[in-house]
């Protein structure tokens, strides 16, 4: 694959990552269209995240080809990140900034145009608005996943990469947090961990299973039976880690 790679939003062939001896992927080859929402489910160790890790410009695999919005995950990952959103259970915020701060400081590293006008068209979008001014080391969990999310947004990115963003939201986070999903959802093109299977197929258009650094199904969810998929879940989930 050279720069310009593929006309689908994601793009990955026969992927490998080792670590030493172990493969936490292993000939992972996959395309995903613009607009879609796969999720990814799986036992610990079965790749997921190293796979998000890939195709975010995180970690460079050690085989394979990977492309996103159509640019090489290695050769143009500078270009490649300002057209990519990490939402994580890290919520990758500075705790002694605000969150206006916060969103501030990543606006003006994406270059992003009229940042204070867009920093609190967010805030008030994740209703965060009237707590603007306070430290991030202040907010609840589930603040600090709407703060992310608009973290994840300032800059307009294509495709947008969610690694387990419900992990330990509480029923009122998830509300809002499935509101503002409900609400970006048609504008870009989603790539989401979980562990759910009920909320990850709920989203998905397509889902994918992993286990032991391999892809075990992939399908658009149109094609799925949901019982025996949830049969293939539990017996990769019984494989334990990779």
């Amino acid at each position: 694959m050279d720069g310009a790679v593929s006309n689908h939003a994601v793009s990955v062939r026969e992927l490998s990552r080792t670590f030493g001896a172990r493969k936490a992927l292993d000939d992972v080859t996959f395309d995903l269209e613009a607009g879609a929402f796969l999720s990814i489910f799986g036992p610990n160790g079965a790749g997921k995240t190293t796979l998000v890790k890939v195709l975010t410009t995180l970690l460079a695999p050690s085989k394979g080809e990977a492309s996103v919005c159509g640019l090489h995950v290695v050769e143009k990952a500078v270009e490649l990140r300002e057209r990519i959103g990490l939402i994580s259970h890290n919520p990758l915020l500075y705790p002694d900034l605000s969150a206006e701060e916060n969103l501030s400081f990543f606006a003006e590293m994406y270059g992003v145009s009229s940042p204070a006008s867009r920093v609190r068209e967010l805030l008030d979008a994740v209703e965060l608005g009237h707590r603007r001014l306070d430290l991030v080391r202040t907010f609840s969990r589930g603040m600090l996943q709407r703060l992310s999310i608009a973290r994840a947004l300032l800059h307009k990115p294509e495709v947008l990469f969610l690694d387990e963003p419900y992990s330990g939201l509480d029923p009122h986070a998830v509300e809002i947090f499935d509101s503002l999903m409900a609400q970006i959802r048609k504008d870009h093109t989603f790539i989401m961990i979980s562990h759910d299977l009920t909320k990850g197929l709920e989203l998905c258009s397509h889902a994918l299973i992993m286990s032991r650094g391999k892809i075990v199904l992939f399908a658009p969810k149109s094609e799925i039976d949901e019982e025996s998929f949830a049969s293939t879940f539990r017996a990769t989930v019984g494989t334990g880690v990779a």
